[in-house]
């Protein structure tokens, strides 16, 4: 990367996005909804068909909703809906004694406006294409490899070539954003560092053909993933999830060192997981090293980096793309806000302020933790050696559950540009509790309002105000500093409830991406304190 000061070519983008995955395609919907130009580079024409990326969060879901795709992914999906997306934990076998339900998501859909969803990641990019495809604001390269990215006091300068014909071409736009993996070139090439925590296993992933194995596993209805402790992993999982109902499977493990897809029996290893021989026709051998990555900084300069550029880890419980698709909500709107001139520089720095945390404690708090406990479990009980102790200690771990479902919600108390009150050491974590009240800081639950919509069918494209029992002028204040600071606000104007109480406030600030900015009882505000707030809230 450099930094020049000489004369440039004009920008002939906002935010050029390299990578075209997930992350990419949800980063360029969001900015081009919001009247940004995006170039948008993937060097792939069509979405590659690994199974990865299925579990989709209920936060994920909104994501969906918000930019205008829910339904059409909901459609796509490859198991039937009446058949569950529901998981599993089983000891020893697939089919053996012992099993219970594993990651409920369901359990917190309460707390959100939509449900989660399972499907494959390839069928997700599908639909983002076909929705990117609708914004005019928006220019998709697939096909083309990013090369060289450098920036300047002025913008960004990225250099591609057409995989097929060598063409060349060079992009310039005022930010570019890297959503091109964990081995990307534009954190590497930005100087942004990573920390590595290497767990020192090779994995494999297949992907097969069986409907035997449908067959074998009818004993546990509505179930599409399932997870297999084995003491001999010593916490490391054997991970079956469905492609379809059916007919195709994936399939995560350890496998020694030196594993090649000619040298090692991968069917009596599926056996053997499974309890049971069953037909195999293997369609993908593939090979991935089990580590943690995070990287120091989501920002240098003029530069950003989202989804797996910025942090990577074992594909277990589904963090992955949801977090990824979180970091492209985020850094969205915060770079529309400050091209469209009413954020403020803080703005931008505030996303690596709050997504950075937020996934560091994704890994140590439930990811990396999950692996130990399981360790832990795996090491003190055998049926085998102590039956009794082993079942008791199964049932606890069942009834426990749901625990890492509710205690995942990530949340921005920390962040520099939400209301923290007196309290200047709170952090930005993944690890906090659904709750209905109406914090700084956490997303807001979803709630029927006095007039019979549902708040997030009435909430603005920028800045909203819900207002409870508020009084004209009171409102009328808010309208003054958001016209005063240039700031696009709506108002939602509404009657106390029995249901809104729950809110535990008379004002609710909330940002573009649903998360709350400030919460307050007080009934009268002055203008001076509404500027500030929505000052605060927009970075400057």
């Amino acid at each position: 990367m450099s930094m020049t000061n000489q004369t440039n070519p004009p920008l002939t983008a906002d935010v050029v996005i390299i990578g075209g995955g997930p992350v990419g395609l949800g980063l360029a919907i969001e900015l081009g909804q919001r009247g940004i130009r995006c170039l948008l580079t993937e060097r792939y024409p069509q979405p590659q068909p690994i199974p990865k990326g299925q579990n989709l969060t209920q936060r994920t879901m909104e994501h969906l909703h918000f930019w205008g795709a829910e339904k059409e992914l909901r459609n796509a999906r490859t198991i039937p809906p009446e058949y569950g997306i529901g998981g599993l934990t089983t000891y020893g076998t697939l089919l053996g004694p012992y099993a219970y339900d594993w990651l409920q998501r369901e359990l917190v859909k309460p707390y959100y406006f939509t449900a989660n969803e399972r499907i494959p990641q390839y069928e997700t990019e599908k639909v983002l294409r076909q929705r990117l495809a609708m914004l005019p604001s928006v220019e998709t390269l697939y096909g083309w490899d990013a090369q060289t990215i450098e920036q300047d006091d002025t913008g960004t300068t990225l250099t591609i070539i057409e995989r097929q014909t060598k063409q060349q071409r060079t992009l310039r736009a005022a930010y570019a954003v890297g959503c091109d993996g964990s081995r990307s070139k534009v954190r590497e090439q930005s100087g942004i560092t990573q920390t590595l925590t290497d767990h020192d296993r090779l994995m494999a992933l297949l992907v097969f053909k069986s409907h035997e194995l449908h067959t074998l596993l009818a004993c546990y209805p509505g179930k599409s993933f399932y997870n297999v402790l084995q003491p001999e992993l010593k916490g490391y999982w054997k991970f079956f999830g469905r492609v379809d109902l059916g007919n195709t499977w994936f399939f995560h493990a350890p496998v020694p060192p030196g594993t090649t897809a000619d040298n090692f029996d991968f069917k009596s290893y599926l056996h053997q997981a499974v309890g049971a021989e069953f037909e195999i026709e293997l369609q993908h051998v593939g090979f991935w090293d089990l580590r943690f990555a995070l990287a120091n900084s989501y920002r240098a300069g003029r530069i950003f980096i989202a989804g797996d550029a910025a942090h990577s880890h074992p594909p277990y419980g589904g963090y992955g793309v949801n977090s990824g698709l979180e970091d492209a909500r985020n850094l969205g709107w915060k770079l529309a806000a400050v091209l469209q001139g009413w954020g403020g520089a803080d703005l931008l720095d505030s996303y690596d302020a709050e997504r950075r945390p937020v996934f560091a404690s994704t890994i140590s708090d439930f990811i990396a933790k999950s692996i130990e406990t399981d360790r832990d479990f795996l090491e003190q009980f055998d049926p085998v050696r102590d039956k009794a102790s082993f079942e008791k200690a199964w049932q606890e771990r069942s009834q426990g559950a749901a625990g890492e479902v509710h205690a995942f919600e990530p949340n921005y108390e920390g962040s520099p540009v939400v209301w923290q009150g007196h309290d200047a050491h709170r952090l930005c974590s993944a690890k906090g509790s659904h709750q209905f009240e109406a914090r700084a800081g956490h997303h807001l639950a979803p709630m029927t309002l006095a007039s019979g919509k549902n708040v997030f069918e009435v909430l603005g494209h920028e800045f909203t105000l819900l207002a409870f029992d508020a009084a004209p002028e009171d409102r009328q204040v808010f309208l003054d500093a958001a016209a005063k600071e240039g700031v696009r606000l709506t108002i939602v104007n509404e009657k106390s409830s029995a249901e809104s109480t729950r809110y535990q406030a008379k004002w609710v600030l909330l940002r573009p991406d649903q998360f709350v900015a400030w919460a307050s009882q007080d009934m009268a505000i002055d203008l001076e304190k509404a500027r500030h707030l929505l000052r605060l809230a927009s970075g400057r």
